[in-house]
């Protein structure tokens, strides 16, 4: 089976909804990185050098190959990604390997059996 590995930098309160969004499209589990900083085209607000921007939550998961595409699109969506700027943003990478899933294999093969 091939994967995909998808991480999303998305505002620390859309952490929770984007987390069930992904889920409900068919991720099996997530790890997030939580209290991460981050800047667009203009840096974040100061006040006495003191980062006034709210944290931002690193989202990274192992998803099958054929549903990465809609599971991507899902956070984008729920984030509102390309509505609001600064509102996060997520991209996939392939993977090569990957070791540890044997408890989630079982339910990844089911939810793509249609789509192999």
């Amino acid at each position: 089976m091939k994967f995909k590995l998808i991480m999303a930098l998305v505002d620390e309160q859309d952490t929770e909804a984007i987390l069930k969004a992904a889920r409900e499209a068919g991720c099996t589990g997530a790890t997030v990185v939580t209290s991460a900083r981050g800047e667009g085209l203009e840096p974040g607000k100061t006040f006495f050098g003191l980062d006034l921007s709210g944290q931002r939550d690193l989202l990274i998961f192992l998803v099958a190959d054929q549903l990465s595409r809609d599971i991507l699109e899902t956070i984008a969506k729920t984030g509102d990604f390309e509505g609001k700027s600064g509102a996060g943003i997520a991209f996939q990478l392939g993977i090569e390997d990957a070791i540890g899933l044997s408890s989630q294999m079982e339910t990844l093969s089911h939810e793509i059996e249609d789509q192999i």
